[in-house]
C-alpha cells in the first residue's frame, strides 16, 4: 500500500497531499532555514514532484541560495506557512518543511548542512551524516 501523508498551513487554506516515501529528509542549519522556520535548523523532506499534490493559492518568493542556484519558496499568502521549496539544482522534485505533516512517522535524516551555524549545544540521537 503506498503511504498517503497530508500537511496544511496554519489557516487551512493550502494543503498538501504526499504520495510513497520521500527521497530523503535532511536536516538544515543555515541560516535562512532559521529565519524560515523561526528555529535554530529545518527538517525538509524531498519528494519527486509526481508524488505531491498542492491544492490551494500559494505567493512565492526566489531567494539566491550560497551555490548560485535558486530556491523558491511556495507559501499561504494568508497565513505565511511555507509550504513548498523547489530548487532550480533538482527541477523534479519538491522540499517539504518535515513540521507540515500530521504523520510523525518519517525517516530519520539522512544527513545534516550547514553545521558551521549548528548550535553548540544540539546533538542527534541517530547517526546522520554531515555537510559542511
Amino acid at each position: 500500500m503506498n503511504k498517503v501523508r497530508t500537511a496544511e498551513c496554519k489557516c487551512h487554506k493550502v494543503a498538501l497531499v504526499c504520495q510513497g516515501e520521500p527521497l530523503r529528509t535532511a536536516v538544515c542549519h543555515c541560516f535562512e532555514c532559521q529565519k524560515r522556520t523561526g528555529s535554530i535548523f529545518g527538517v525538509q523532506a524531498r519528494f519527486a514532484k509526481e508524488q505531491v499534490s498542492l491544492n490551494g493559492e500559494t505567493t512565492q518568493f526566489t531567494r539566491i541560495a550560497d551555490s548560485g542556484h535558486q530556491v523558491t519558496y511556495s507559501f499561504c499568502p494568508c497565513c505565511g506557512t511555507t509550504m513548498l521549496m523547489q530548487l532550480s539544482a533538482a527541477p523534479d522534485a519538491l522540499v517539504v518543511p518535515v513540521g507540515l505533516f500530521k504523520e510523525s512517522d518519517f525517516p530519520i535524516p539522512s544527513f545534516s548542512i550547514y553545521e558551521e551555524n549548528k548550535q553548540g549545544w544540539v546533538t542527534f540521537d541517530c547517526q546522520i551524516e554531515s555537510y559542511a
